[in-house]
C-alpha cells in the first residue's frame, strides 16, 4: 500500500451545490392529499390480498419503515412486517406532475438543475438568479417554498461538489440540511464505514474486509495503483472520493438514456413458465450490458407484442437505483403479472425489458447511516 510516487489531485472547492431530495416523495404526496394517513405506517404498493400475495413495494413513509419495510420488498414481506399499514397501488403520473413543481422552484434560483429522479436534483448556486452568496440561504428558501406551496419537505445537502453534496442530504432527513465544508470533508468521509459507500456492494464489502478495509480512513491509506488493480474504475473513483474530489460538473442538459433488450419469437409463447425463461435471459443481457456501461437506473420498462400484432408497454419506476439481474427480472415479472391480470390464454410474440433513468454508479452509490 506504498512504494508509489502520487501525484497531487486538483480539487476544485469554488463551486456551490445543492442536493434536494424530496422525503418519502410519493408516500408524501399521499399523505399530504389525504390527512386520515398521516402518522400512520404507509406503503407505496398495491395489497398483497388484492394480488394474491404478488407486488412490490415502491416506497414506504418514515412510520413503515421503522418497521423494516422498504423499497424493492416483495409487498407480502412489508405485509408480515406491519399488517396494519395502509397501502396505496400509487399514481405515478399524479407525482409526474408534482416533481414538475418542484422543478419550477429551483428554476426560480438557478437554471443549472441536473435531475436524477422525480424526487432528487443537483442544483449549482454558484451563480444564482437571487445574487446571493450562500447557499445555505438559497437551500433554505427552496425548502421554504416548497412546504409553504406544496405542503412537502425536501432534505438539503450542501457541499463543493455532487458527491459530497448528495451523501450530505441523506444525513439528516427527513426535512433536514447539512453542509460539508472543504476543510471537513476529507474527516467526514474517513468516519464512514465502508459499505456505506455506495459501489462497494454486497459482494465487494467481504474483499474490502479481506483487504483490511473498513472505513473511509482504511480506504484513504491505500495509494491509487493498487486500488485499481484490486477493485478496476471503481478504485480509481473511490481512490479520489474518499479525498474529497469529484469534479463532475451539474449538467442541465444531462440525457436520460436506456438500455434494453428485446427478443422477437419465431413460435408464439403460450406458456408462462417460458416467459419467466425469457425474461431472466433478457434481464440477465440488460444487467450485463448496465455493468458494462457502469450504469444503474429507476425505471423497469415492459414490452410484450401478441400474435395480433397488438403492442403493450408498461413502466414501473423505482425510490431506488437498480442494476442486478434479480431486481430487474423481479420488476419485469410484476410488471407482467399486472399487465396480464391474471389472463390465463396469450400468444407472445416479442419481450423486451428496459431499464431507463439512467445515472452514472460513480455519482450515486453512497448510502449514509441515518
Amino acid at each position: 500500500m506504498s512504494g508509489f510516487f502520487e501525484i497531487p489531485l486538483q480539487n476544485d472547492t469554488s463551486r456551490k451545490i445543492i442536493h434536494i431530495d424530496m422525503d418519502a416523495f410519493y408516500a408524501s404526496v399521499e399523505e399530504r392529499d389525504n390527512p386520515d394517513l398521516q402518522g400512520k405506517p404507509l406503503v407505496i404498493a398495491k395489497h398483497p390480498k388484492d394480488t394474491g400475495g404478488k407486488g412490490v413495494v415502491t416506497t414506504a413513509n418514515y412510520e413503515a419503515r421503522k418497521f423494516g419495510i422498504h423499497s424493492a420488498m416483495s409487498a407480502k414481506e412489508a405485509y408480515e412486517l406491519c399488517p396494519t399499514a395502509n397501502f396505496i397501488p400509487g399514481r405515478m403520473e399524479y407525482y409526474r406532475e408534482v416533481s414538475a413543481e418542484i422543478r419550477q422552484i429551483f428554476k426560480r434560483y438557478t437554471d443549472m438543475i441536473e435531475p436524477l429522479s422525480l424526487d432528487e436534483a443537483y442544483l449549482d448556486v454558484t451563480n444564482n438568479k437571487i445574487n446571493s452568496t450562500s447557499a445555505i440561504k438559497i437551500a433554505s428558501m427552496i425548502q421554504q417554498d416548497i412546504w409553504k406551496e406544496l405542503q412537502l419537505t425536501c432534505s438539503a445537502g450542501i457541499s463543493y461538489n455532487k458527491f459530497l453534496a448528495k451523501l450530505a442530504s441523506d444525513f439528516d432527513k427527513p426535512a433536514g440540511q447539512t453542509v460539508i465544508l472543504p476543510d471537513k470533508a476529507v474527516d467526514f468521509l474517513k468516519d464512514l464505514p465502508i459499505e456505506d459507500f455506495y459501489g462497494v456492494g454486497k459482494k465487494t464489502v467481504p474483499k474490502m474486509h479481506q483487504l483490511g478495509i473498513y472505513t473511509g480512513e482504511d480506504l484513504y491509506q491505500w495509494n491509487e495503483m493498487d486500488l485499481i488493480y484490486h477493485f478496476g474504475k471503481m478504485g480509481y473513483s473511490l481512490y479520489r472520493k474518499v479525498r474529497g474530489v469529484h469534479l463532475s460538473p451539474v449538467n442541465p442538459n444531462r440525457e436520460r438514456k436506456s438500455i434494453g433488450r428485446e427478443q422477437t419469437y419465431r413460435e408464439p409463447v403460450r406458456d408462462e413458465a417460458k416467459v419467466i425463461f425469457h425474461l431472466r435471459e433478457l434481464a440477465r443481457d440488460v444487467a450485463k450490458s448496465l455493468h458494462k456501461n457502469q450504469k444503474h437506473g429507476q425505471t423497469v420498462v415492459l414490452k410484450v407484442r401478441t400474435t395480433d400484432y397488438e403492442t403493450k408497454t408498461r413502466r414501473k419506476t423505482l425510490d431506488e437505483f437498480l442494476d442486478t439481474e434479480e431486481d430487474i427480472y423481479f420488476h419485469a415479472f410484476d410488471i407482467w403479472q399486472s399487465m396480464m391480470n391474471g389472463e390465463e390464454v396469450f400468444q407472445v410474440r416479442l419481450l423486451g425489458i428496459t431499464v431507463t433513468n439512467l445515472a452514472p454508479k460513480t455519482f450515486h452509490n453512497i448510502v449514509l447511516p441515518l
